[in-house]
């Protein structure tokens, strides 16, 4: 118990800090589907992607819900236009990462004992994804935390009395990673599937199983419905919507990977120093006689990569739920590679070795995961965080306008502007899908389809002539038609564009021919420029830089 209380209070403290500390850019979901999607829904203004704008959207409003009440609360107490607008979903969030570390410990202990738990729990907390990620407002970050809680309740004994009252807790559970995130149903079939088999031979067990698994399962999907047809004001069945969206060609559009990249690049990028204990432990668990839930987790992470691998869009962070499963492969690996060094005679010596059972030099390995955590989550991607600050802090701000790939800054969670409300005086390229792939009849050839971003990157000069006056009018008015409608099929010449008062853009696209030349002839002067940590998106290299307009001269 004690122990216990320690890995609560260290795991709290840990994630608070990190989330509190993390003021870079990682993934554009992070805000736009979750904190601006909140924002939109408490103050009546922001910004909201195709996903929640389509015919059929494919988002629940479950996840971002979250963010609503404290948002809320600092509307009705005056502040929402503090640094509280900010720091509130840090902390929660910051909590909310520390379950998973806690409900890995509970885990390790159950399955391993009390050797392996505490040294899963230090993987975790020196995770460099963990630290990257798990404190981030994403839905996958949540899915984590909810499936690790999930699979501490998992009935690995059903000969014990309680092991239905575990099946719910279980059950229920699951039964919220899919609400968060339907695609998590992958891991729960496998081991549901896997409980029935066990019980095969008693059909009383089998038949409560299903019952509770049935019961449940609908429960959970009716509030989900009701929810999201609450929020979108009509019946609306989102898991379906983001499965018929899903297995269309539209999931394409942000990329496609080779089969193997989860084994190539996924799982190495989230273990990083701990993967040759991860492979090490799932050796051990390979070779393990007889049935074990070690041997079980094994097959569950061996299901769900070769299941999501079958996916043409990948991102690491759809396999981060596996994460602490690949920690419990660690600890076995680590421990076992102690015990091995030190042999104790009888269990007294034992007791008095470290409580962490681990060798120094893989704990000194473990812990260079935390100057890069450092790095990616103070440094890599601040100025895209940060020009909304100093945005928001400007006096007088009429208009602004992002030349930049799409949903490269957070929007009005951060800046918080009510009078940039209006349609087109806060605008940003788009980069709508061809969601009309869904209506249009089967074969029909998308390949070369561009949205607004590809097509401005493809000549900035060409974009800025066909789609921006001659001159900047000085009262800034509204952009008429500044990105595309969610659903619509575009044309390219349907952009219209006014000069804003504010010009956003990264450096790099002052390297195109005449960019700089016409920014500077149209009365604009740099008035902020900030460069953090190294970018491999050639577009987003250079820094970021606010032009402000000062004088009105014709281009």
């Amino acid at each position: 118990m004690q122990n216990r209380q320690l890995v609560v209070l260290t795991s709290l403290i840990t994630r608070l800090v990190i989330s509190a500390s993390t003021c870079t850019f990682f993934q554009p979901d992070e805000f736009y589907q979750s904190l601006e999607v909140a924002h939109y829904y408490t103050f009546g203004y922001g910004k909201l992607t195709w996903e929640w704008l389509s015919p059929k959207p494919i988002r629940s409003i479950i996840y971002p819900a979250l963010n609503v009440p404290l948002y809320t609360l600092l509307k009705y107490l005056h502040l929402d236009d503090t640094e509280l607008l900010i720091i509130a979903p840090k902390i929660l969030h910051g909590i909310l990462a520390s379950g998973t570390d806690i409900a890995l410990f509970d885990l390790t202990l159950k399955i391993l004992g009390a050797d392996y738990a505490p040294v899963a729990t230090f993987v975790s907390l020196t995770s460099f994804f963990h630290g990257l990620a798990l404190s981030r407002t994403l839905s996958n970050s949540l899915e984590t935390t909810v499936t690790i809680i999930a699979l501490s309740n998992y009935p690995w004994d059903t000969s014990t009395l309680i092991w239905r009252n575990d099946l719910r807790k279980f059950l229920f559970f699951a039964g919220l990673a899919c609400a968060i995130r339907v695609t998590s149903a992958v891991v729960w079939v496998f081991l549901f599937f896997l409980l029935l088999w066990r019980m095969r031979t008693n059909q009383t067990k089998i038949v409560a199983a299903i019952t509770d698994a049935v019961s449940l399962g609908l429960t959970v999907l009716s509030l989900q419905c009701i929810m999201d047809s609450l929020y979108y004001g009509r019946a609306t069945l989102t898991p379906l919507n983001f499965l018929v969206t899903n297995l269309s060609s539209v999931s394409l559009f942000y990329g496609s990977s080779p089969w193997h990249y989860y084994l190539t690049q996924g799982i190495p990028i989230l273990t990083v120093f701990s993967l040759p204990f991860v492979l090490h432990g799932a050796w051990l668990a390979y070779n393990q006689p007889g049935h074990s839930p070690l041997k079980d987790i094994l097959g569950l992470v061996i299901w769900t990569v070769g299941i999501y691998s079958l996916a043409g869009h990948k991102e690491w962070r759809f396999i981060h739920p596996l994460l602490p499963l690949l920690h419990i492969f660690a600890a076995k690996s680590l421990v076992d590679l102690y015990r091995a060094q030190h042999r104790p005679t009888d269990k007294a010596q034992s007791d008095r070795h470290s409580w962490l059972k681990i060798r120094s030099s893989y704990l000194w390995l473990h812990l260079v995961h935390i100057p890069l955590v450092l790095y990616m989550i103070r440094f890599h991607g601040r100025a895209q965080v940060e020009v909304m600050r100093y945005l928001r802090t400007e006096v007088d701000i009429r208009s602004a306008g992002f030349l930049m790939p799409c949903h490269s800054t957070p929007w009005q969670s951060h800046l918080h502007r009510p009078e940039l409300a209006d349609a087109g005086r806060l605008w940003a390229l788009g980069c709508e899908p061809p969601l009309q792939i869904l209506i249009l009849p089967s074969g029909e050839n998308l390949t070369e389809y561009q949205d607004q971003t590809d097509i401005f990157y493809q000549s900035p000069i060409a974009y800025i002539l066909n789609h921006f006056p001659a001159v900047v009018d000085p009262s800034f008015p509204p952009s008429p038609y500044p990105a595309s409608v969610p659903g619509n099929a575009e044309q390219s010449g349907a952009w219209q564009h006014t000069w804003p008062q504010y010009l956003i853009m990264f450096g790099a696209l002052l390297r195109e021919p005449g960019i700089t030349d016409v920014v500077l002839a149209l009365g604009y002067k740099r008035v902020w420029h900030r460069e953090m940590g190294w970018e491999g998106d050639e577009r987003r290299q250079g820094g970021v830089i606010v032009w402000k307009h000062f004088g009105n001269f014709s281009r």
